[in-house]
């Protein structure tokens, strides 16, 4: 019996994440009959039993010789009952027209939905497809519009009442077909009218909902702005929207009537006379500006126009000075002169310093060390700056007037040093063997 109980307990899981069912089915609406211009409707039912986690992915139709329009972003909320089991879906439309009278073919299409309580993407194939467009008496294979029911309106918009010369006049055309697309409604014809001046705007063309979420047809709008720029009498043409009936495939029109209106010459008067009051104003105030003022003004003007133009030059003019001014820093700041000077400010300064000499000794002979440096100098400058040295750090109270003296003697040092490159020949070659 506690083996029985445990197989049970080990088989809930196995019931509660049982895989969810789902369905696809799909239909042509109208099935038979289809004339070319005729707008068939592929609606595609996709049935879960739980239900939806996300929106299905719908799948791109392409047929040659039919205009079709996929599904909008709203679908139809279905609650069926099948197989004794009761599902939940939505249901989108495909509408195809077809331009040429031949047999089309649907194929299988990919469908993939996400219902609840499943494993993940399911990937539904709908079933194959076939129907036959059959071309309108007497139209042969020419697009026409086929539609349930046509309906044009008309609105009229004048800028002002009565219409004057150089006021306008707007006609807008709106023409709704029950059972056809936006895209297929004939464009009207705003004709040329002697007398005024046409402007045409931008249509706009818009489905037509049923209000469940699926499309019922198709609307356009156009509208045009005539300028009056004749007085006296004038019409603006009837206009007339020839379309077939798609139950009965018969000829029909629908038509709106022509506009006739009388334009005046126009009288516009200001509520002031600007004339007038210009004048009032000349003879009120006098403005005089002396020449030399003008002159002086145009300079400025001039001046100013060449600086502003001159600006590039300018930069880079500033540019170059600052490198200049860089490059002399930094000449300076490598010199043998920088460096005597940092000799005499360590070499008077306490606790004394000799990294200034050793700089010095560096730029201005090229040697590292004092000893190799003494060999630049004569005997009686070596021996009394080493003297110093010795005795600026010997441990007696005589070192405190050690760094004047000191200075003094590598003063001497210097000029001996600056006299002997004058008589040396420069050349940018070192010795060989030093």
């Amino acid at each position: 019996m506690r083996r029985i109980v445990m197989l049970l307990l080990l088989c809930v899981p196995l019931l509660a994440n049982a895989a969810a069912e789902v369905r696809v089915q799909s239909r042509l609406v109208p099935q038979t009959g289809v004339v070319v211009g005729a707008t068939v409707s592929m609606e595609v039912d996709l049935l879960v039993d739980t239900w939806f986690t996300a929106a299905p992915v719908l799948p791109k139709l392409e047929l040659p010789g039919a205009v079709v329009t996929p599904p909008s972003g709203e679908a139809q909320h279905l609650n069926e009952k099948l197989d004794g089991k009761t599902f939940f879906g939505l249901r989108y439309t495909y509408q195809i027209t077809p331009q040429a009278a031949q047999s089309f073919t649907i194929p299988a299409l990919a469908f993939q939905v996400q219902p609840g309580q499943g494993s993940g993407v399911v990937t539904l194939n709908s079933q194959p497809l076939t129907f036959a467009a059959k071309a309108l008496a007497g139209a042969g294979n020419q697009p026409r519009l086929v539609a349930n029911e046509v309906s044009i309106e008309q609105t009229l918009h004048r800028s002002h009442e009565p219409l004057r010369v150089g006021d306008s006049i707007t006609r807008q055309l709106t023409i709704e077909a029950q059972g056809a697309q936006a895209m297929l409604i004939p464009p009207p014809s705003f004709a040329q009218v002697t007398g005024l001046k046409r402007y045409l705007q931008s249509p706009t063309v818009a489905a037509l909902s049923d209000g469940r979420g699926g499309v019922s047809g198709g609307k356009r709008e156009d509208s045009v702005t005539y300028v009056i720029e004749q007085q006296g009498s004038h019409s603006l043409p009837a206009f007339t929207v020839q379309w077939w009936d798609a139950s009965t495939s018969e000829a029909r029109t629908a038509t709106v009537e022509a506009v006739n209106f009388v334009a005046d010459k126009g009288s516009y008067s200001a509520p002031f006379d600007i004339n007038e009051d210009l004048r009032a104003l000349g003879r009120q105030a006098h403005v005089r500006i002396a020449g030399h003022w003008l002159l002086v003004s145009a300079i400025v003007l001039v001046g100013a126009c060449l600086l502003y133009c001159a600006r590039p030059w300018g930069r880079a003019a500033v540019a170059w000075l600052r490198g200049w001014r860089e490059n002399r820093r930094r000449t300076w700041l490598a010199s043998a002169d920088y460096a005597w000077q940092v000799l005499r400010r360590q070499l008077n300064g306490s606790p004394l310093q000799l990294g200034g000499l050793y700089l010095w000794v560096r730029r201005s002979s090229g040697k590292r060390t004092l000893s190799d440096f003494s060999e630049e100098l004569s005997d009686t400058a070596v021996n009394r700056s080493l003297d110093l040295l010795k005795i600026r750090y010997a441990p007696s109270d005589s070192a405190e007037a050690a760094p004047a003296n000191l200075v003094q003697s590598l003063a001497v040092s210097r000029r001996e040093l600056r006299k002997r490159k004058v008589a040396d020949p420069q050349h940018g070659l070192r010795p060989m063997n030093p």
